[in-house]
């Protein structure tokens, strides 16, 4: 098909995703499920040990499991209709459908950005500044935040998905990717598309590095500010606090990173399906194992809570 002949108009878009490795559909299929549903399962444990357990009422707790509930709808976005066109032939989706699937996946990802650089402001005040930390980290001020995250992280994606919205898709409908995202939409269009790549590139530079560049000073800070801690236990008591933290922030941003602060379409597209599987796939399955089996306070709390019932 002529993927410039402008007499066809797209209604629908097919998923070629890993065109190898169909004939192990169906294992492939069992190994995401069984991924899928630990993640789910890790991060609703996180959640509700987290709001049942009074001693995890600190501001740290709460963004962990907002976190937490964060990741079960990241992964909600797209793997349910990774698990449909794992097991059926034509891996179809319809384009208002698709233009929805890259706006909550990209919504949700932005507010984890912001989430994540919250989180590391929190563990900056109560290591840098431990005597000003219950004052200005108050519940109302985590609820606040909270708001912001989501609120800045829901906004940010509405012009990209406006540009994309207008563009004509009337050549091959086939998205060289395993679901919906901008890169592979852009691929589409059969007009130029400079004016949404440029969009896209400030909007996610903007996000993505300004957060990461926010994380990595406030690290600097504690790391130095631990650095003066005198006592060797002292030092290994706060750095723990962070170390998970700090392992969740890289493996997210490392990905995203190279995925979208580009000014290009694409890259190879092996590379970018890849990409997509750390870190819609891998990175919110490694959040409960993070934050349950090396902390040992969520340890505790959630063996009180089984035995409370």
């Amino acid at each position: 098909m002529d993927r410039w002949n402008t007499s066809i108009t797209v209604t629908e878009f097919i998923f070629v995703g890993f065109p190898t490795l169909c004939r192990y559909g169906p294992l492939l299929f069992i190994c995401l499920f069984l991924v899928y549903v630990f993640t789910i399962a890790g991060n609703v444990v996180i959640f509700v040990v987290v709001r049942l357990d009074s001693r995890l009422h600190t501001p740290m707790y709460f963004f962990i499991s907002v976190l937490a509930f964060l990741e079960i709808w990241y992964t909600a976005v797209t793997v349910p209709k990774m698990l449909i066109n794992l097991l059926v032939a034509r891996k179809s989706i319809g384009v208002t459908s698709c233009l929805l699937q890259t706006y909550f996946f990209h919504s949700l990802g932005a507010s984890e950005c912001y989430l994540l650089t919250t989180m590391a402001y929190d563990r900056y005040l109560a290591i840098c500044q431990p005597l000003h930390y219950p004052s200005i980290m108050t519940p109302k001020m985590t609820i606040k935040l909270i708001v912001i995250c989501f609120t800045l992280g829901f906004l940010c994606p509405i012009t990209e998905v406006i540009l994309i919205s207008r563009l004509p898709f009337c050549g091959s409908n086939e998205i060289q990717h395993i679901f919906c995202d901008f890169p592979p939409l852009l691929s589409l269009a059969c007009t130029d598309t400079f004016n949404n790549v440029l969009a896209d590139f400030v909007i996610n530079s903007f996000i993505i590095l300004v957060t990461f560049t926010f994380i990595m000073i406030s690290y600097i800070r504690i790391i130095l500010a631990i650095l003066k801690i005198k006592t060797s236990d002292g030092r290994i008591k706060a750095f723990s606090t962070c170390v998970s933290h700090l392992t969740v922030v890289l493996l997210f941003f490392t990905c995203i990173v190279f995925m979208y602060v580009r000014l290009t379409k694409s890259y190879s597209l092996y590379y970018d399906r890849v990409l997509a599987v750390i870190y819609s796939v891998l990175t919110p399955i490694l959040n409960p194992i993070i934050y349950s089996l090396r902390n040992k306070e969520i340890r505790l709390a959630f063996r009180r809570t089984l035995c409370s019932k």
